[in-house]
């Protein structure tokens, strides 16, 4: 089987829902990308820098074509009353995100979180229509995080909802290395 298959068609792909896995689901893709020799980016929203998370970790030390970037503050963003500056880091990551759509670099690119930061308040649903219309047709485009707007999900070619069944946390079990981070 070749990587170079001339029929390949870039997706939009939605990981929505309550339960636990989407950002693993959409690391799992960019997993395989890479495999097959395409570059990946994965832009997070709503994740300072200050916050160490294993995939970046991974990507800076065994994965060259795997970018990660974190665009946004160490601390939560208040969902319901976000401070400007969680509104300017999240339209500096949608200007990234067309940036990289349009650089031709990518065969991927991810957008972790970016479903909540449209509920947040922080971007319009229309920015997010708007750049998945400018999605180039050999791009696949990953849109993660709960609450995943109908616009959104009707736009998709793959949409999956992840459900809590069960979560640890519920048993007081804090977030742990290598599985939240």
């Amino acid at each position: 089987m070749s990587g170079k298959d001339r029929t390949r068609r870039g997706l939009v792909m939605v990981y929505t829902g309550d339960g636990k896995g989407k950002t693993t689901a959409a690391l799992g893709l960019a997993l395989r990308q890479v495999g097959w020799g395409r570059r990946v980016l994965v832009i997070q929203f709503m994740k300072g820098r200050g916050n160490v998370y294993g995939e970046r970790i991974a990507a800076e030390k065994y994965l060259p074509l795997l970018e990660i970037e974190q665009h946004g503050r160490d601390e939560f963003v208040n969902l319901c009353n976000p401070d400007p500056v969680d509104i300017q880091l999240a339209q500096n990551a949608l200007a990234r995100a067309k940036e990289a759509l349009e650089s031709s670099k990518y065969g991927m690119i991810i957008l972790d979180e970016i479903n909540v930061a449209v509920y947040a308040g922080l971007l319009s649903v229309q920015d997010v229509l708007t750049l998945i219309d400018s999605k180039p047709d050999d791009v696949d485009l990953v849109l993660t995080g709960r609450y995943a707007r109908q616009e959104v999900v009707d736009r998709a070619d793959m949409v999956s909802e992840v459900r809590e069944v069960k979560h640890h946390y519920r048993k007081g079990v804090p977030a742990q290395e290598g599985i939240e981070y």
